[in-house]
């Protein structure tokens, strides 16, 4: 009896891990097709600095409002600015731009390689020697997103300049995530993701309203379903499953990552309608197996 107790014990656990799991890598693949949806309406600049002030908003009602933590002080507020000019205001700035052209799947196959981006950054800082496996694996995956974007390229769906923007967005997120990584934080996750993103939202601020058309922009249903969809579905509720991951095991937490692709390139075909070929299934293939070493890479280096 105990041992079936034990038993049906483990399939919860288990299932509710799956769950939260997949979960997590449908919402957070979900982002790019929404960000496709809201474009319809307003000008990129503009949407996401409306996201980036509510979510921030929220997450921060949250932190000092419910939670009575502290709020950033002296030196912290610098830090705290410079992880935000770089994880949200360049990062997500130049992507919402790269969205206007490319597809979605695209970004989401790109997004799955900022792991592999972030670990060679780390080893050129911390003036470590790149092994001939990182840097195959960041030249295989940069191959197949290429390769998933050849037919995009012929059919002027997706553009060359977009390929660059995108590019240059993943570099920005990698530095702002090796300068999280090496700074000591005296403060709460949740706190300083608040003040990340709303700052942020300040920074880029300026330049939308500098390049504001009023005729381009309708607040119209489109706006919002896609507005209300970046900042609770994704900005709030993927990221606490993505916190929730990560407390029960960082490791096995990245892994829910590589799964992003796959969901956003189905995600992209069933709601956007963008074209599924074998170039896309066979650059998602290379995309994943330059995750897959670059993985077994980091696992390598944990252990020893």
């Amino acid at each position: 009896m105990g041992s079936f107790f034990y038993y049906c014990q483990f399939v919860k656990t288990t299932s509710s891990y799956l769950l939260t799991g997949l979960s997590f890598s449908v919402l957070w693949a979900s982002a790019s097709i929404a960000g496709k949806f809201g474009l319809n309406s307003v000008e990129p600049l503009l949407f996401f600095t409306i996201r980036f002030l509510i979510a921030g908003g929220v997450l921060l009602g949250y932190a000092h409002v419910l939670k009575k933590y502290r709020v950033p002080a002296g030196k912290e507020w610098l830090q705290l600015s410079v992880f935000g000019a770089f994880n949200t205001a360049l990062y997500l700035g130049i992507f919402i731009v790269a969205l206007q052209f490319i597809t979605a799947g695209i970004t989401a196959l790109a997004i799955a390689l900022n792991p592999l981006f972030i670990s060679l950054l780390s080893s050129v800082l911390n003036k470590r020697r790149v092994k001939w496996l990182e840097w195959g694996s960041i030249v295989l995956g940069l191959g197949g997103v290429i390769l998933a974007a050849y037919p995009l390229l012929q059919l002027e769906s997706i553009s060359l300049i977009g390929l660059g923007l995108l590019g240059l967005s993943m570099i920005t997120y990698s530095i702002g995530a090796v300068y999280y990584a090496g700074r000591k934080w005296q403060l709460e996750r949740v706190t300083i993701n608040g003040w990340q993103v709303l700052l942020g939202g300040f920074m880029t601020a300026p330049f939308a309203l500098l390049t504001h058309q009023p005729a381009s922009n309708h607040f119209d249903t489109n706006f919002w379903a896609a507005l209300f969809w970046l900042v609770v579905p994704v900005s709030i509720i993927a990221v606490n499953l993505w916190l929730i991951l990560l407390k029960a095991d960082a490791v096995k937490a990245s892994l829910w990552l590589y799964l992003c692709p796959v969901f956003g390139i189905i995600l992209s075909a069933l709601l956007l309608n963008e074209a599924l070929t074998l170039y896309t299934w066979a650059g998602t293939f290379l995309v994943l197996a330059a995750v897959f070493i670059g993985q077994q890479k980091n696992n390598a280096a944990r252990q020893s």
